[in-house]
């Protein structure tokens, strides 16, 4: 283990071996920290924070503050952070915002400079945030999605598996699995992230079997429950269904397809 003499380090907080803790870092009481794992300069970890083995954090890192709701109580939540995740300069990850309720990352995840996670997102495995990608609380993120910079996700919105949103996009529609989208556009799919599912090892009959569940869904004509259940006669396994059941559980609404503008080439909104 090396702590730099001028990182300040709660006895209570729980180090595993090789830890390293860098100049200037602040680690509070009720702290778990896995081995292997490196903390950079000025990094700040708050109470009821795990950090998984492995994890890298550069400068000026806090994790576990509080939420910034207006309702939330003194109450006891966490931060987990799972094992090999990398968390860039000046990231923010607040605690959850009812008692026992948490905010996570899984594995594996790389969370860029700046990037924010409110309240209560949970992120699954794998899943990459650009510079200053904003998640507002009890966001869901599918593993291996991808989030680029300056994207704004609004609270209870999920995004799903393998799904690549674009720079500047916003939402506050759910994003199916498998989808893309463009820059600087709100509420709106592209097409597929046929690239990001050859990376992940989809072969051609799962590929065809999601475009088809894409058509079905956003260029058949049918509303999405006609959609659905044709995916469900049609495609019955595999991933496509893992994309039909995304959309069956949506609260908020799904994304359209395209991006729809009004009499003077302006985009419209949903509102």
């Amino acid at each position: 283990m090396n702590i730099h003499p001028t990182a300040i380090v709660n006895p209570k907080a729980e180090l595993g071996a090789n830890v390293i803790i860098g100049p200037f870092c602040v680690i509070d009481a009720d702290v778990k920290i896995g081995a292997n794992a490196r903390i950079g300069p000025h990094v700040t970890i708050l109470p009821f924070t795990t950090i998984g083995a492995g994890c890298s954090l550069h400068a000026n890192v806090v994790l576990g503050d509080l939420p910034q709701d207006m309702a939330f109580k003194d109450i006891v939540s966490y931060v987990r952070i799972g094992a090999n995740c990398t968390i860039r300069e000046g990231v923010t990850i607040h605690r959850g915002t009812k008692p026992e309720t948490e905010t996570v990352a899984g594995e594996g995840c790389y969370l860029m400079a700046n990037s924010h996670l409110a309240h209560n997102v949970k992120l699954g495995d794998s899943v990459v945030l650009v510079n200053g990608a904003l998640l507002a609380g009890y966001v869901e993120v599918g593993d291996r999605a991808f989030i680029s910079g300056n994207c704004m996700v609004h609270q209870f919105t999920r995004i799903g598996k393998l799904a690549i949103l674009a720079g500047g996009s916003a939402f506050n529609k759910d994003v199916p699995p498998f989808c893309k989208t463009k820059g600087l556009t709100f509420n709106a799919v592209a097409g597929l992230n046929v690239i990001g599912l050859k990376r992940a090892g989809f072969g051609v009959p799962d590929r065809l079997a999601i475009k088809r569940a894409f058509h079905t869904l956003y260029q058949s004509g049918l509303n999405v429950s006609q959609a659905t259940a044709k995916i469900r006669a049609t495609l019955p396994t595999g991933p496509a269904l893992e994309f039909c059941e995304f959309v069956e559980q949506s609260k908020r609404g799904i994304c359209r397809f395209g991006v729809q503008t009004d009499d003077d080439g302006r985009q419209m909104t949903d509102d």
